[in-house]
């Protein structure tokens, strides 16, 4: 069967990541790769050329807009304005109307590298234009046009390319917007944009991650401003807590969608449960030391009541989508540390900080023992050594932080060497017929 290179290049990434998530092992995806042509022992390296040569056209298109842009700049003060604002119209007109050229003959990629050209010459438009007239006093209003008129680009032709521009366009144009003093009252626009091109296009873990981070920030600026006093928003420890609160929700959010019937709702659902299970292991370990514990017993909560609100709809949320699965004690457990941390934020003094850190750290211990043995029972080699990297983090970092001497890093390796062979052979115990990574 004649695969297209970029299919070949899906495919290969989407049997990677089945047999790392021991959703099939190796002969299931040994027949699968039979199928359809491929060669199952060379997966990354059809992944890694199809990736290549698509990068390479991307950064040619790129570097081709640039070098327009900088003629055009290098010469800018002796062409005449009515000429500049042409010749600036008729390149983005030409580059779009030839992407739609493309795209109406069914030439898709062509078509979507084009539009993503004519983008660049949009914005550069814009950012000349603006020069022309002297309106950079608002730049970040330029950036969000930029951003809006690329947008019907990306909803004509959902690819992960002109998706990720969108989303690049809209997170300047955000930054730029908060750093002014300003409130990005829009920027739910652009990301439902966004939104649609994952549901549509061709599945993106960068375009789905990325999506998932602009809309946290999108949240906790906007409490930010609801809860600014004078007007200038300023982050405060209430949005350790909602970030926290949010965390849980994406994590049973990542649970529900691995149950989803669509392949495309499972495949987001696994990348969201592997980050939001390295952002709550980080937390962890923030929390593994005495001043993180001190900053939150030592803040004032002048917005608890809707801080506690807001934490209360997103543990209601995660129980929810939890209620009918198997994860639904995991998801109440940590539901329960989340309503800890709230306990702990409005009704513990300082005195408490070296018992929370204490208690903090053997939750770390407790979780990295989890990983490891859930690693050998499923087969899932990721969790097996993420369980063992967070067993020796902590190690290390308590003994840098309690002793410190060289009898005392003697002794800690030796453990951590009888922890490896140790873990070793468990590993073996239960894989006898090989790694099940």
């Amino acid at each position: 069967m004649s695969l297209r290179p970029t299919f070949k290049h899906d495919l290969a990434r989407e049997i990677t990541r089945w047999r790392t998530d021991g959703m099939i092992d190796e002969a299931q995806a040994q027949a699968i790769c039979a199928r359809y042509g491929l060669d199952y022992h060379n997966l990354h390296t059809l992944q890694h050329r199809t990736l290549g040569y698509h990068v390479l056209l991307v950064l040619g298109y790129l570097f081709i807009g640039l070098a327009l842009i900088t003629l055009i700049g290098a010469n800018w003060d002796s062409i005449p304005r009515g000429l500049r604002m042409g010749a600036l119209v008729v390149l983005t007109a030409s580059t779009q109307m030839l992407g739609l050229h493309y795209f109406r003959s069914g030439r898709r990629e062509a078509a979507a590298r084009l539009f993503f050209l004519g983008n660049l010459f949009f914005g550069a438009s814009i950012i000349l234009i603006a020069q022309i007239y002297h309106l950079g006093e608002q730049m970040a209003d330029g950036v969000f046009w930029w951003a809006l008129g690329g947008l019907p680009f990306a909803l004509l032709l959902p690819t992960r390319l002109l998706g990720l521009q969108t989303l690049a366009l809209a997170l300047i144009w955000f930054f730029m917007e908060v750093s002014d003093g300003f409130y990005p009252a829009l920027f739910p626009v652009l990301l439902v944009g966004v939104a649609y091109v994952l549901v549509r296009g061709k599945s993106s873990s960068l375009l789905f991650l990325g999506t998932v981070v602009a809309t946290v920030l999108h949240i906790e600026y906007s409490l930010a401003v609801l809860w600014s006093a004078n007007g200038r928003p300023e982050l405060r420890a209430e949005h350790f807590l909602i970030a926290s609160s949010l965390g849980l929700l994406a994590y049973s959010a990542s649970l529900w969608m691995v149950q989803h019937a669509s392949a495309r709702v499972q495949a987001y659902g696994h990348d969201l449960a592997r980050w939001s299970l390295s952002a709550f292991l980080l937390l962890l370990l923030i929390l593994s030391f005495e001043s993180p514990w001190l900053r939150l017993l030592l803040a004032d909560f002048p917005h608890a009541a809707s801080m506690a609100i807001f934490m209360a709809i997103c543990c209601t949320g995660a129980a929810a989508l939890s209620w009918r699965y198997q994860h639904r004690q995991r998801i109440a457990a940590l539901i329960a540390g989340n309503g800890f941390l709230l306990v702990v934020a409005l009704g513990m003094d300082f005195t408490a900080a070296p018992w929370l850190r204490i208690a903090d750290n053997f939750a770390l211990l407790a979780v990295g023992i989890g990983l490891l043995l859930h690693g050998v029972r499923s087969g899932i080699s990721r969790h097996f050594f993420l369980g063992i990297g967070v067993i020796l983090l902590t190690g290390m970092l308590r003994y840098f932080n309690l002793i410190g001497d060289y009898v005392g890093g003697a002794v800690l390796f030796i453990v951590f060497a009888g922890v490896m062979l140790g873990a070793a052979k468990y590993w073996r115990h239960h894989h006898k017929g090989g790694d099940a990574a």
